[in-house]
């Protein structure tokens, strides 16, 4: 009797720990979106994984529940402290759906159209093109495009491949001797200015684009912030755990993936800012898409969101992941918008053409 005693002692204590444990971390994710990567880079990685950490803590406390516990109550005040942030990932209600005298908003990270995947994912470029043109976007946003040849003529192509209706803006830059890499905005509205903001020693890019829309001018930001290039890493890691027992050398693939991780959220802070800056200037009513390589809990997203209001969370519905690829799911892409305009609708098309799935918001402007 004694020894089962001290064995439940021995559980509860544990599960227990655990379960501080996980709850401090929830409440270290909610500390990401006030601080600076630049000053702590720690807490930027706890919001990374907010969604999961969540769900470790919802667990958790079901389980103390079942077993009529008080500790439950851990878990439950942790995740009730941070439910706005919930209500980020999450939309229980329905939109009204009534999309009357709307003009339509698309943003989506093509992943250089495949051009480095076709073979293994069996989508092409031209695939995801009619996609877009059978989506029948007013606005389109795209990210990771991936130009061989002239930037000029291939633009044209992209345009013909639209259905030829669309007023375009492309930024890229040269990543070979005959390719490029960058970022469009395309448009059934006429564009009457254009600009760009330099990100300075990145590939990230951001534009801008004033839309005429019937008798008023939208600025549309398109982005694509910083990523944390971890591909190559990611690989090497998993090869190190699975191949060898070499300490050494994991602690070392450890070392780098985290100093990655760093350099992608400090960089991601300060071309947050940099965007930001230039929304507040902005004369017109703005529309912010893209992908932003970060998730809600996140100080760049908080950043470019003051003031701004989120498609997903005021119209969306059900989970709001937008990323599939190689790491866990999560929420990196995004339509914000001011107050003079309201979304009546936001969808995520569920469409494997990419590692990030296409998002689309209603807009219309406000009475």
């Amino acid at each position: 009797m004694r020894s089962q005693n001290t064995l439940k002692k021995f559980f509860y204590r544990t599960f227990l720990g655990v379960n501080i444990l996980f709850a401090l971390a929830l409440v270290f994710s909610y500390l990401s979106v006030h601080i600076n990567p630049d000053t702590i880079a720690l807490p930027a990685l706890f919001g990374l994984g907010y969604p999961y950490l969540l769900l470790v803590n919802i667990i958790i406390a079901i389980i103390w529940a079942i077993a009529l516990k008080w500790e439950a109550l851990i878990s439950v005040i942790v995740i009730a402290g941070g439910f706005t942030h919930f209500s980020n990932y999450i939309k229980i209600q329905k939109p009204s759906g009534d999309k009357t005298g709307t003009f339509q908003v698309q943003s989506y990270n093509v992943r250089l159209f495949n051009y480095f995947e076709s073979r293994k994912s069996g989508i092409s470029e031209k695939r995801i093109l009619e996609l877009l043109k059978n989506q029948k976007a007013d606005v389109i946003c795209l990210q990771e495009v991936y130009i061989i040849g002239d930037p000029g003529f291939k633009e044209l192509q992209i345009k013909s491949a639209l259905g030829g209706k669309y007023y375009s803006h492309f930024k890229v830059i040269g990543t070979g001797k005959n390719s490029y890499y960058g970022i469009a905005t395309l448009s059934r509205f006429p564009i009457t200015g254009r600009g760009d903001i330099v990100h300075s020693k990145s590939s990230s890019l951001s534009i801008y684009s004033d839309i005429l829309v019937g008798e008023d001018t939208i600025r549309v930001f398109n982005n694509h912030l910083q990523s944390f290039r971890l591909h190559r890493m990611e690989r090497n890691f998993l090869n190190e755990i699975v191949e060898t027992s070499d300490d050494k050398e994991t602690l070392n693939e450890i070392a780098s993936i985290s100093s990655s991780l760093r350099k992608g959220f400090v960089k991601r802070a300060s071309q947050a800012q940099a965007v930001k800056a230039r929304i507040d200037k902005s004369p017109y009513p703005v529309i912010v898409a893209g992908d932003f390589n970060d998730t809600p809990v996140s100080y760049s997203y908080r950043k470019i969101r003051k003031g701004l209001n989120d498609a997903f969370v005021t119209s969306g519905y059900g989970a709001g992941f937008t990323y599939r690829g190689n790491y866990p799911p999560n929420r990196i892409d995004y339509i914000l918008y001011d107050d003079a305009i309201e979304c009546r609708q936001f969808d995520i098309l569920k469409v494997k053409y990419s590692d990030h799935y296409p998002i689309v918001a209603y807009f219309r402007k406000k009475n």
